[in-house]
């Protein structure tokens, strides 16, 4: 089974549907951007700390991992940074292209799994965004990748899926907000649902995975980073009343 080209496909289907994470930014936003008033999300809500970005972002070369879509991308690129994003669906990184055509930005847009950054050089960028680890069945090769790709001193900001929520059963939690503790972590879209529960289920959402908490924060360390910030935030999760779902970490590669 193919995970990567289902969610690849899956992904297409949500830049179809509007998604939230698919919509392009405005024109107007791009401008402020220009202005100096901007902000990005690696998590549903709170925006990135500005000081987790360099003191200076232009001219710095800067990779967006599973960064399509259109948002964050364009913002950067506006700034001056230099921006390369790498996304597995193709859709979304075509929202990535129609916003540089719109405002006349350059942006480049590669196609691939997280997982391979082998197109690209060691040490190729200043800074790094990682998105969406929940779509892989493993972060640690992302991890080793993205600290290989990284210059010396460079920074990796990275969003993350509190794993707690993978415990439950899904279909409970999100069509009936009923907590029934049902699965272990990891988890995996793959091996913890019937056949039928995987079809419902990733027809939706795509083919998902809950990581364990020591991969994804001591998986980074592992690879050589030092996790320099943290914080927290919550989403669209019944759970959201009760723990952040969601939490973001700074990585410094020393």
């Amino acid at each position: 089974m193919d995970y990567v080209k289902i969610n690849s496909v899956r992904w297409d289907e949500h830049v179809e549907e509007g998604y939230v994470w698919t919509r392009p930014v405005s024109s107007e936003s791009i401008q402020n951007a220009k202005n100096g008033e901007w902000s990005l999300l690696l998590t549903p809500k709170k925006a990135v700390p500005r000081d987790w970005f360099p003191d200076n972002i232009n001219g710095k070369n800067v990779l967006l991992i599973a960064g399509g879509g259109g948002q964050q991308a364009p913002i950067l690129a506006a700034v001056g940074a230099i921006v390369t994003v790498f996304d597995n669906s193709r859709k979304q990184l075509e929202q990535d292209e129609f916003v540089a055509k719109r405002e006349g930005l350059n942006i480049k847009t590669m196609q691939g799994n997280m997982q391979d950054l082998s197109a690209f050089a060691d040490e190729s960028f200043d800074f790094i965004m990682q998105f969406a680890g929940g779509f892989v069945d493993s972060v640690l090769p992302v991890w080793k990748e993205a600290y290989r790709v990284l210059k010396k001193g460079g920074t990796m900001i990275a969003g993350h899926n509190n794993p707690l929520e993978c415990i439950f059963d899904i279909e409970a939690l999100e069509e009936k907000r009923e907590f029934i503790v049902r699965h272990k972590i990891p988890y995996s879209d793959v091996e913890s649902l019937t056949h039928d529960e995987f079809e419902r289920i990733t027809k939706n959402e795509g083919v998902f995975f809950g990581h364990t908490l020591h991969d994804l924060i001591q998986g980074q360390v592992d690879a050589g980073f030092l996790i320099a910030g943290f914080y927290e935030d919550c989403g669209c999760s019944a759970l959201d009343e009760y723990i952040s779902t969601f939490f973001a970490t700074k990585a410094i590669k020393h």
